[in-house]
């Protein structure tokens, strides 16, 4: 039986439309206040958070799996929103952004429409599994292992992003490392832990979506963040300016680019 409601769906993308775009103003405002936008990235992450609320509290579908998404997003969201707020507190503006602003010769429109508009777009597509599903039906029989998978390759994902994220802190935080290149703990397995872990989310997220019908259909959306983190904006771009620094290559050559391998042994 599907018990899926296109009416609730169309509510809860419409709403989640407008949240996301009041996000993205007040971000905006603050970004121009502050005299930097890349506070944006901060924005990223509760961007998810606000959609999450939205289909949970908008949505009339099983509400163990609405608020079970809502609680997995949040938990990641959040602990993302405070990581890149650390990392990103008391510097400057993002190189990427600088360049954006240089192109644009200040042209709010041009930073509006490539960087506010263009992350909200992102936001609402790559949550669309969110969505849907706060509009299905129950979770029922062998469909309930698909449930549980997702909440495994959620869990995996979250320690290999907020491990990452830590082990990486902490070797920067040592003097003794200046001028190294990382490559112990989950970082001698790939280059790019937190990217691999932030991947593993979204898929997570997506298999507990499609525990129920029409969840499955939402699929392009993990394949995006997935696109968007090693081809796109992610791994790619940061192995592009890494690659330039002694010992980097080296590093290429022992250990996998994405998916966690065992190190090489030269």
């Amino acid at each position: 039986m599907n018990d899926f409601s296109p009416a609730c769906f169309a509510s809860i993308a419409v709403v989640s439309l407008l949240a996301l775009a009041v996000l993205q103003a007040v971000t905006f405002a603050i970004g121009r206040k502050i005299g930097r936008y890349n506070v944006v990235d901060v924005t990223w992450g509760i961007g998810f958070v606000v959609v999450a609320a939205v289909a949970a509290i908008v949505g009339d579908g099983d509400s163990s799996r609405r608020f079970t998404l809502f609680f997995l997003a949040a938990i990641w969201g959040l602990r993302l929103a405070w990581h890149v707020h650390r990392k990103s507190a008391g510097k400057g503006e993002d190189p990427r952004y600088r360049e954006l602003l240089d192109r644009a010769g200040g042209g709010t429109g041009t930073i509006v429409r490539k960087i506010f508009l263009t992350q909200a777009a992102a936001q609402w597509f790559v949550s669309l599994p969110l969505q849907v599903s706060a509009a299905a039906g129950p979770t029922t029989g062998p469909w309930r292992f698909v449930f549980v998978a997702g909440v495994v390759v959620w869990i995996v994902g979250l320690l290999f992003e907020a491990i990452g994220d830590e082990q990486l802190n902490r070797f920067k935080a040592d003097p003794a490392n200046k001028g190294t290149i990382m490559d112990r703990g989950l970082w001698s397995w790939t280059r790019h832990p937190n990217y691999f872990g932030d991947a593993c989310v979204w898929w997570g997220l997506w298999l507990i979506a499609a525990s129920a019908w029409p969840g499955a259909l939402t699929i392009l959306s993990p394949v995006v963040m997935t696109y968007f983190l090693i081809f796109a904006t992610g791994a790619r771009l940061l192995e592009k300016s890494m690659s330039k620094r002694p010992g980097y290559p080296e590093y290429q050559e022992r250990t996998s680019y994405f998916f966690p391998l065992p190190p090489k042994r030269g």
